[in-house]
């Protein structure tokens, strides 16, 4: 006999990273609160989308397993937290049921944010030990003669010398500075290419199989993408190059034929033309 309970109709969704960010039952209203704003129901008032509901409502439609009290106290937490806005456009003045919204761009902050931690932290603990298995060389030299120890201490001294030079070599084969100073271009910054955890963070994409030009498509792609918004402030590299955002800023969008070569501070507007472009391809 099926168990009917098991998604017999609509299951509620939550994004996992979501919940874990900002709670299960934030998460869980949110990822409601969004569906409704993409209904029939919603109502577009000063170019943003809104829904309408009271508590009770919320409650009977989309949470019957909460109180209202919890219901409540969920949409409080998704204010305080500012990734939902509310409003009054009630034209009886008595009523004051709230219309809701979703401030994606405070949203995506938010989530880059905690993403940001996360990688600092394990991140940290991860790079510490990047190089522990990296080969050692030792050599046993047996101590006979001075005329021994004297050819064992220029041996060591010509083989250590030659391990820092393939150590270098190695390093060099990574164009940090070409990088970083692509960064810079773009956004007018001054993040410097001897950073120890800029090169960690590059250092560790080129291992994964990126290369020079994957680099500055994800530059490209995010500057384009956030020019002018308040997601400028993460045009870093502790952002761009993290693990988690690197290979889908890098696949974020196909407008390089829309775009020109900026030369600073992120890209014209007024010198790109978008006629020919896809709403769906558009970044806003």
């Amino acid at each position: 006999m099926k168990a009917s309970w098991l998604f017999s109709k609509h299951p509620l969704l939550v994004d996992q990273d979501l919940a874990t960010v900002i709670g299960l039952n934030e998460a869980i209203v949110l990822q409601q609160l969004n569906y409704w704003l993409h209904s029939k129901s919603a109502k577009k008032i000063n170019d943003k989308w809104w829904v309408y509901n009271t508590y009770e409502n919320w409650k009977e439609q989309n949470f019957p397993f909460w109180s209202i009290p919890t219901v409540k106290r969920t949409f409080s937490s998704l204010e305080k937290k500012e990734v939902v806005v509310s409003a009054n456009f009630n034209r009886a003045g008595f009523d004051k049921t709230k219309w809701y919204s979703i401030d994606e761009s405070k949203l995506n902050q938010l989530m880059i944010r905690a993403s940001d931690q996360n990688d600092t932290t394990s991140g940290s603990k991860r790079y510490d030990g990047m190089d522990q298995n990296d080969p050692t060389y030792t050599r046993d030299y047996t101590e006979t003669t001075s005329d021994t120890n004297k050819n064992s201490d220029k041996s060591q001294v010509t083989y250590h010398q030659s391990q820092s030079i393939k150590k270098e070599d190695k390093s060099e084969s990574i164009p940090y500075k070409e990088i970083i100073d692509y960064l810079n271009q773009k956004t007018g910054a001054h993040y410097k290419p001897s950073s120890k955890a800029n090169q960690r963070l590059i250092k560790a994409r080129f291992k994964e199989g990126y290369k020079l030009d994957d680099f500055k498509t994800v530059i490209d792609n995010k500057a384009f993408e956030w020019q002018h918004t308040d997601m400028w402030q993460f045009m870093r590299p502790s952002t761009l190059f993290s693990p988690s955002h690197f290979d889908d800023y890098l696949n974020a969008n196909n407008l390089d034929k829309h775009k020109n070569k900026p030369t600073g501070g992120g890209y014209d507007s007024t010198q790109v033309d978008l006629s020919d472009v896809n709403d769906n391809d558009l970044p806003f």
